[in-house]
This record gives structure tokens, sequence and C-alpha cells, in this order.
């Protein structure tokens, strides 16, 4: 629903310019010229669907027993790694957003319990005309992974 991206492009928009104007050092922010990323995020609005995902740590079951999830981090990051194929194979395209320091206020804006935390923000839509692709190069694939055989 619109209202709602508008809000959540609010929330980002001003805690990613405290980010850019106090937070971020100048080397980070130097770093991040290539891509030319700014506080301004356009895309959530643009965008025809926003998903935001989180975190869940644990779960209180219906008895108010508590149960870990071990190893959340590496699901989500593994869920969000199919589900960007999957948007990819059906022609959708997305940008990667983790926005720093907002999800406290984006999961009370959501209805979202205390315990989740922001991992994700990805605008889904097809992709403009206009977009343009930094072209960055990306490392080797021996400099980041072994193979053993």
């Amino acid at each position: 629903d619109g209202e709602t991206k508008e809000a959540i492009r609010e929330l980002v928009e001003e805690e990613e310019q405290v980010n850019y104007e106090k937070r971020m050092g100048k080397k980070w922010l130097s770093d991040l010229q290539p891509m030319r990323t700014t506080y301004k995020k356009e895309y959530i609005t643009a965008a025809p669907a926003v998903i935001l995902v989180f975190k869940v740590p644990f779960h209180d079951d219906e008895a108010g027993v508590r149960h870990n999830h071990w190893y959340y981090e590496a699901s989500v990051s593994i869920s969000v790694g199919i589900l960007l194929c999957a948007l990819n194979n059906i022609g959708l395209v997305t940008v990667t957003s983790t926005p720093m320091n907002c999800g406290p206020a984006l999961r009370r804006l959501l209805g979202r319990p205390d315990h989740e935390k922001l991992a994700y923000l990805l605008p889904v839509g097809y992709p403009s005309d206009k977009a343009t692709v930094p072209d960055l190069k990306r490392k080797a694939l021996g400099d980041i992974c072994t193979v053993l055989e």
C-alpha cells in the first residue's frame, strides 16, 4: 500500500541521512561513490512491491516455552538468495538494501514483534528503461572460494 511504502521511505531516509552525514567515515563514503548511492531512496516508493525480511532468533509456543532458531542468520540469507534467483527468473529486479539503524522503527511501523530484526529491504518490480548498473569488478571465484575434490 502506498501510504505504508511512503512511511517506510521516510523512516529509512531519515536514518540514512544521519548515517551519511554523521556515522559513515570519509573512506566509507568514498567507497560508495561508484554506486552513486545517497540517503535518498526513491526506489522504495517507485517499486510496485517492497519486501521486508526480518530475522527471527526465537519464538515462544502457546505454552510460553521459548524455542531458539540456532541458524537463523544463515537461513535468512540463504532464503533471500533463493528469493532473488526466483525474482530474476520471472523477469523482476530488486536492489538488496540493508538500511542501517532503522530496523526498530520499521518493526514498530509494521507491528512486528520486538525480538525480530530487519535483515533486508527489497523493492521489487520490473526494470526501468532508465535503469543503470555501475560497472563494478567482481572478485574472481578463486579469491573467495576454496574447492576440495
